[in-house]
Order: structure tokens, then C-alpha cells, then sequence
């Protein structure tokens, strides 16, 4: 079995991680005492990082004991001395939109026919000299460099936004044709979308966490030639320049379709997380896509989407303005997302998270709460306005999957019209009467008309709550 602490000491491996895993936010697994250990800070507080050869070397022989595979992260971030740092996506400089295509090792040959599907798609839409893989083990990564991305774009959508989106584009687009190798592969094959804000994903030349194989890199144009002799440690075939290429705005293009068409789906700076996409032949219960085995991908409407959509016909249904309500059922889906990702759980989280995130921000009265507004006089969160058009593009368009907008919009001001205002202007009885009874059910009983879309009243969900509390 190779030795971990002797291969990352070599000098070309050393050298490469290095440079590659410089500026991401670093973590290394193993084994210890015979437990898992996975470790991604060198303190308390402090993110474990490489500012070069001899920062490496420092950390492979301080973890010389548990040390097996290193991995570095999907963001590139300008600083990286604390937790905070972490935590600012404005730290955020760049992102590698990045695919795991995974299978058994003795079916591999099957990854790399999915690479390839993955590959002619990016290479449609126009993005070619700044794709490569890297063979992870028992599948193989895709990758776009980082910088395959403009400064301009970058300005303009956030880095992870752009990569999320083109990744999660790419591989809705792909479906089809992976679903048919995973068939042919006995359902062990899938191709999953990896971006999360956290991700890590194994770094150029680490060791895989069981087999002795290298991860090796090389550029599409070798696909075919590829054999897992590439990866063993005695025979590796690393190609360093594949990883380093790119041409500027080369994914500009892709990106701007991809968040056009799915909208902002994963957005970093307000704590919303989708599910994503993972293709396979298996049956769905045991994916977490809303993909089938024939293939059809079935419509996505989550809590988020759920709730700006109540929100906005809740804001019109109380004063008739459309575009204010737009902004006000966006704004408010964040401002919950955000409530519930960030702060404890409970009503109270939401009230302190208000006020912790702008408390030097403009506020109006709507109804019975305070909401900040933007210069334009839209509703503003996280320090954006939420603009009708944001609405349209987010919210509406997702929508518009299922069934005419026109048709979404009436179902759901009927259903909305059916409170009474005063539940409609109490933000909590609206919550808790209005949106919960059917936030994960809202397509079958609002939109598709299938059981009761009233729901229980504020008084059955108090009464099941004491039940609850009575069995524990």
C-alpha cells in the first residue's frame, strides 16, 4: 500500500497542490485509531489553507498519523485567517462549476462515456479550451476553470451563482443520454451536480480515500485514450497544463442561459438551498432528484418558491399592486430562508434576524411589520431591492414549468381570497394559516385542485401542537 506522507512529499506533487489548492478552503481525511477523521481547520476559528510548497509540507507531516486524501474547495476566496471569511460571499472571487460522474471501479469505462455526453454539451454552448477532468477514484470530475468566467460576469452574477447554475443547466439538459449509460451500467452509474457553497471535491495528484489511485488530470482531448493505468502511483499520467487553460468569458455565455432559464436556484447570499440534481437508472426514492427511470424530469416547486408566490398574492390581494407585490413576495421568501438558515428555529429567529441583517436599512410599515426598502422603493434584503423582473425570472418562471402563469397567478389569488384580512395582514397567522398547510403540497392542492387547499385553521395547529407536546 503507498505511502500518504512519501507521495505528497515528492516534489512535483508537492509543487502542483499547491498552486492548485491555493486561496480554497482546504480539508484532509483519513484515518485514526481506526475512526474516520476529516479535518478542515488547523484551529479553532481558522480554516485550514495553502499559501504554497511549504505550507503543504507543514500540514502532510502535522497530519503525517490520519493523513490519506486532500481536498480543497469549489470557491476560491480572497482571505482566508478566520471562520468569518467564510461566511462573506463577498470573499468570494471565483468558482469551479464542477461535475462527479461516479460508478464502481470496475465499471469505469462507464464514467468516461458520461464525461463525454457532458463534455459535447459544454462544447454546444460554446465552452471548449477550459473544461478538464480528473479521474477521482471510481469516477471522474468535470471541471471548468474558474476563470472561464469574465470579471464582468463575475459583477454581475455572483461566481458560485453562475457556476451552480451552469452545472445544474448542463446536466438537466444531459439527462436523457446519462440515464440510458446508467442502464446499460446496471443503475450503478450517476452524474450528480456537486456545487454547494461548502463543497469540497478532491484535489490535482491527492491520493483516493481506499484505493491506491492518484487523481489525475488531463484535458478532454484525451478521453479516449485514458486507462486506469493513468491513475496508479507506479505508471501516473498527469497532464498539468489541463487544469491551468482557459479562456476568459469563455462560459460568459452559457452562464447568463442557464440563470436566464433556471433562475437564481441556489442563491449564496440568502441562505437558500435547493436540491440538486443526481441522474441515474435508479428509482427516484433513493436519488435526490426528481428524475424518474423513464427519464422525465419531473417539476420542482419548493418551500422558497411556495412562498414568494403566497406572499406576492397576499401583498396584491391587500392593495392591487402588482409590482410592489412582486417585490414583496421575493423579499419575504428570502427574509424567511434567511431566518431559517442563519438563526435558531422558531418565530422569534425571525424578528432578530431583521434586525440583526439591517438594522441601518430604511423601513416601512406593511401591514403589521416592518420591511426594509431599497432607493427605488422596493423591498430590499440582504442588500439587494427585489425587483419585479427578479420576481419573474425566479419565482414566475419556475412556475411557468407546470402550467400558464396566468393560470398560477388566479389559482393562487383565489386561494389567498378565501382569509380573511386580518389573518392576511398578521404576518405570523399568515404563516401559520395560510402558507404552512400547504408549503409542501402547494402544486397538488392549489394549483392541480387535488384535496382541500384550505387547510387546517390557526386553532387545529395549536391543538395539534399541545398533542404533540402531551406524548413527548
Amino acid at each position: 500500500m503507498i505511502d500518504p506522507v512519501k507521495h505528497y512529499l515528492r516534489g512535483e506533487v508537492v509543487a502542483e497542490m499547491a498552486e492548485w489548492l491555493r486561496g480554497r478552503w482546504v480539508a484532509i481525511a483519513g484515518k485514526k485509531a481506526g475512526e474516520q477523521v476529516f479535518i478542515r481547520h488547523s484551529g479553532p476559528g481558522r480554516p485550514l489553507r495553502v499559501r504554497g510548497p511549504d505550507e503543504l509540507r507543514r500540514i502532510v507531516l502535522r497530519y503525517k498519523g490520519s493523513l490519506r486524501t486532500i481536498y480543497g474547495s469549489v470557491n476560491i476566496y480572497a482571505r482566508l485567517e478566520t471562520d468569518r471569511d467564510l461566511e462573506d460571499p463577498g470573499n468570494i472571487v471565483a468558482t469551479t462549476p464542477s461535475w462527479d460522474i461516479d460508478t464502481v471501479l470496475e465499471k469505469w469505462s462507464y464514467a468516461l462515456e458520461a464525461a463525454r455526453v457532458i463534455i459535447e454539451a459544454l462544447e454546444a454552448h460554446g465552452v471548449r479550451r477550459s473544461v478538464y477532468l480528473l479521474w477521482s477514484g471510481e469516477g471522474v470530475h468535470i471541471h471548468i476553470n474558474e476563470n472561464a468566467f469574465s470579471e464582468d460576469l463575475r459583477r454581475r452574477i455572483h461566481p458560485f451563482n453562475a457556476a451552480y447554475a451552469v452545472v445544474e443547466y448542463i446536466l438537466l439538459e444531459t439527462r436523457h443520454r446519462i440515464i440510458e449509460l446508467s442502464k446499460k451500467s446496471g443503475g450503478v452509474l450517476k452524474a450528480e451536480n456537486i456545487m454547494d457553497v461548502k463543497r469540497v471535491f478532491t484535489a490535482p495528484l491527492s491520493l483516493h480515500r481506499e484505493h491506491d489511485l492518484v487523481a489525475v488530470v488531463f484535458p478532454p482531448e484525451k478521453l479516449d485514450e485514458f486507462t486506469l493505468d493513468w491513475a496508479r502511483p507506479e505508471t501516473m499520467k498527469h497532464y498539468p497544463y489541463a487544469w491551468r487553460r482557459y479562456e476568459t468569458g469563455e462560459a460568459d455565455a452559457l452562464a447568463e442561459e442557464a440563470v436566464r432559464k433556471l433562475g437564481l436556484r441556489y442563491q449564496l447570499w440568502r441562505g437558500i438551498h435547493v436540491k440538486k440534481s443526481v441522474v441515474t437508472a435508479q428509482p427516484a426514492s433513493t436519488t435526490s432528484a426528481a428524475t424518474s427511470t423513464s427519464g422525465e424530469e419531473k417539476p420542482r416547486i419548493g418551500r422558497f418558491e411556495t412562498m414568494a408566490l403566497l406572499q406576492a398574492a397576499r401583498y396584491y390581494v391587500l392593495t392591487g399592486d402588482l409590482d410592489k407585490a412582486k417585490s414583496f413576495g421575493l423579499n419575504r421568501a428570502i427574509f424567511y430562508a434567511w431566518a431559517k438558515y442563519y438563526g435558531p428555529s422558531g418565530r422569534y429567529a425571525r424578528v432578530a434576524a431583521t434586525r440583526q441583517s439591517n438594522s441601518e436599512k430604511r423601513f416601512v410599515k406593511v401591514f403589521e411589520e416592518e420591511v426594509p426598502v431599497g432607493p427605488s422603493g422596493y423591498f430590499e434584503m440582504g442588500g439587494k431591492e427585489q425587483r419585479p423582473e427578479d420576481f419573474d425570472r425566479q419565482i414566475r418562471s419556475r412556475f411557468e414549468q407546470l402550467m400558464s402563469w396566468e393560470q398560477v397567478w388566479k389559482k393562487t389569488i383565489e386561494y389567498v381570497s378565501k382569509f380573511p384580512r386580518s389573518v392576511l395582514r398578521d404576518p405570523q397567522k399568515f404563516y401559520e394559516e395560510v402558507y404552512l398547510p400547504v408549503r409542501d403540497n402547494f402544486v397538488e392542492k392549489v394549483l392541480l385542485g387535488k384535496g382541500e387547499a384550505r387547510g387546517p385553521t390557526l386553532l387545529d395547529f395549536l391543538g395539534k401542537e399541545r398533542k404533540e407536546k402531551k406524548t413527548k
